[in-house]
């Protein structure tokens, strides 16, 4: 029961706080006893509040490293590659940066999520990335959730769901899949730009007929003008 001592007090709910930002996150108990504490000069009773500004936090540094994900994003669209970033993260610290890049190379396994495990791989001289967090701009696909579950990757945290490929939620659950002798956390955020920025790619793909030619390189390679 609130406490007596200070009436009036408004329920509000975590997910109208932060609608804005979050879509998806692990449940937290509602903030009911926030108002008019202050003024009233009563004492929390319960550690809600806490809880709360410890979520948003989070969630607010979420949101910048998806930012440094989508930087990446705009790379690929400068080379016209469908625009998909990633970051790996290791104690609030990125420590490997990819796009795909998959036109370029030709390869098929060259999403932005593989090229960034790899690169955090190489860097920390191990394939385990037990405490590294991997953001990216997009739903990862079925193989790059086979290669996060591999490297055991703590958490994923990604903006925009993907309909055709992803594994995460859209056409399979397999991170969550409680066979996996690892099953790491996820997160999804309300991120609007990284989504505007694949629907531009394709409107002027589909416009312009452009596709990326193999073997050519350098930022004159079938570039795709804004």
């Amino acid at each position: 029961m609130p406490n007596k001592r200070c009436g009036g007090l408004q329920k509000v709910e975590i997910a109208t706080l932060l609608d804005k930002f979050i879509v998806c996150i692990a449940p937290v108990a509602q903030l009911d006893r926030a108002w008019d504490y202050g003024s009233q000069g009563c004492r929390f009773d319960s550690c809600r509040a806490r809880h709360f500004n410890f979520y948003r936090e989070k969630s607010m540094n979420h949101l910048y490293f998806l930012e440094e994900a989508l930087k990446e994003a705009e790379k690929a669209f400068l080379f016209g590659e469908v625009p998909i970033g990633a970051i790996i993260v290791k104690d609030n610290e990125i420590i490997s940066r990819a796009f795909n890049r998959k036109e370029f190379l030709q390869d098929p396994t060259a999403h932005a999520e593989i090229l960034a495990i790899r690169e955090a791989a190489l860097k920390l001289n191990s394939w385990r990335l037990n405490d590294c967090v991997l953001y990216s701009t997009v739903e990862p696909c079925v193989m790059c959730c086979g290669a996060i579950i591999q490297a055991r990757i703590k958490t994923v945290v990604y903006g925009v769901p993907d309909r055709k490929f992803g594994g995460v939620e859209s056409l399979y659950s397999i991170l969550e899949d409680k066979r996996n002798n690892h099953r790491p956390e996820v997160i999804r955020l309300n991120f609007p730009p990284a989504e505007e920025l694949l629907k531009k790619f394709f409107k002027i793909l589909r416009t312009s007929g452009e596709v990326p030619e193999p073997g050519l390189t350098g930022p004159t390679r079938n570039r795709v003008t804004p």
